[in-house]
């Protein structure tokens, strides 16, 4: 995993010191996240793809004591030795682990004492940031300590959403639609009517990460792609958008869909993005602020990507590949490339040219999974703050539709 931190010996006690600031910054916000549920509310698991909130605390606090603190510090003492099988996620290198269809049967550990795990992970932690220098060394196969830590700590970034969006699905179960994060909404965007295309001449440009900082590994090799002209719209597409789809009887015509995609209408029922539910001539959603009336200017989120490919088609659109939206990114003119939904591209979770995926356990963290996933790109309202970037891929099944999903409208030119 590139982590790409460097630096020389007189420069370690600030990159540490930086680092340990981060360190605290990351751990205090899942703690944040935990304290606003019952105990009760972070051990539920709602569904296979889900898990529970204390699983992800206990989990995140796992890789660094797996991939660190077991390597960094000999004399280090591992809080409980069932841990590795209990936490691990789907590191196979490291050894076998509980089930993840399971995980909500583990009443035991209490969250009690994975807050005791995570506060005994986070002395040690802290120990080794503060002596550590900043050297090669043999860390799961990444170049220095600094690195490790770096990709440990996206890693929780990454939960951090999961831990909202995984809370959410569990509370849309619950009759009493309780909020997980009371005040919560997502951003509603000024809607132009219809709405404006951005065009792009296209030709060879490139794509994938380029710079100093932290990067996960599939995104890069940075490489060239060939484009043809090619037009975004300048929003998100708005929940009105979905609610005309809706009224012309579009999770009724099989000739929108994907045959993948229709199959999962018929057999999931489908009628209405996750989380909405019509009641007294008044479509209503749900999410971690709770339930309220749809926003018809609100973008619209929790699709899956058979959605999303289906209300392109029916708009006279299409998605638009990954390549054209990092292209893209950056254009003043388009709104909302990040920070709201994530978007849906047309493009398969595949490797770039020449990707070869690090030696050791962390090697599995993205590669084996480039398969049978599609990408979305930007970042959510549920996404940490300073987490996205313009090469950031995010992938997941494409019938997935309780992570903050939405679209951009793409056309040829």
């Amino acid at each position: 995993m590139d982590a790409m931190v460097t630096g020389d010996a007189a420069s370690d006690a600030a990159v540490n010191a930086s680092l340990l600031r981060r360190f605290d910054a990351v751990r205090q916000h899942s703690e944040s996240l935990a304290a606003l549920l019952s105990a009760e509310d972070q051990a539920v698991q709602s569904m296979p793809d889900a898990s529970p909130v204390k699983w992800h605390l206990a989990h995140t606090t796992w890789f660094f004591e797996q991939f660190v603190l077991r390597t960094a510090r000999p004399d280090y003492r591992i809080f409980d030795p069932d841990f590795g099988f209990l936490f691990n996620s789907y590191y196979e290198a490291v050894g076998p682990r509980h089930a993840r269809v399971a995980r909500g049967v583990m009443t035991r550990p209490s969250a009690a004492q994975v807050r005791d795990y995570r506060a005994h992970v986070n002395k040690a932690m802290r120990a080794v940031l503060t002596e550590a220098r900043n050297e090669p060394t043999d860390l799961a196969g990444l170049a220095d300590l600094a690195d490790l830590v770096v990709l440990g700590l996206n890693h929780e970034q990454q939960h951090q959403e999961l831990m909202i969006t995984d809370i959410t699905h569990a509370f849309a179960q619950n009759p009493l639609l309780p909020a997980a994060i009371p005040g919560w909404r997502l951003p509603v965007q000024a809607r132009r009517d219809p709405p404006g295309w951005v065009e792009f001449a296209g030709g060879l440009v490139e794509i994938g990460y380029h710079g100093e900082e932290f990067h996960f590994d599939n995104e890069g090799p940075r490489h060239s792609v060939w484009l043809a002209s090619y037009a975004l719209a300048d929003q998100l597409v708005p929940c009105a958008t979905m609610l005309d789809f809706i009224a012309d009887g579009g999770y009724q015509t099989p000739t929108l869909w994907m045959a993948d995609g229709w199959a999962q209408v018929q057999a999931q029922g489908w009628t209405a993005p996750l989380y909405w539910r019509q009641a007294d001539d008044q479509w209503w959603g749900f999410g971690p602020g709770g339930s309220a009336p749809i926003d018809p200017q609100a973008p619209l989120v929790h699709i899956s990507w058979y959605e999303a490919d289906a209300l392109a088609r029916w708009a006279g659109a299409r998605l638009p590949t990954e390549a054209e939206w990092e292209a893209a990114y950056g254009d003043p003119r388009l709104a909302s490339m990040t920070g709201v939904v994530w978007q849906w591209t047309e493009s398969a979770y595949r490797p770039y040219p020449g990707f070869r995926p690090v030696a050791g356990a962390i090697g599995e963290y993205n590669g084996k999974f480039m398969i049978n996933q599609m990408v979305l790109r930007g970042s959510s309202a549920a996404t940490p703050m300073g987490h996205a970037r313009a090469s950031y891929r995010n992938f997941f099944h494409p019938d997935k539709r309780w992570q903050f999903s939405g679209l951009r409208l793409a056309r040829d030119c």
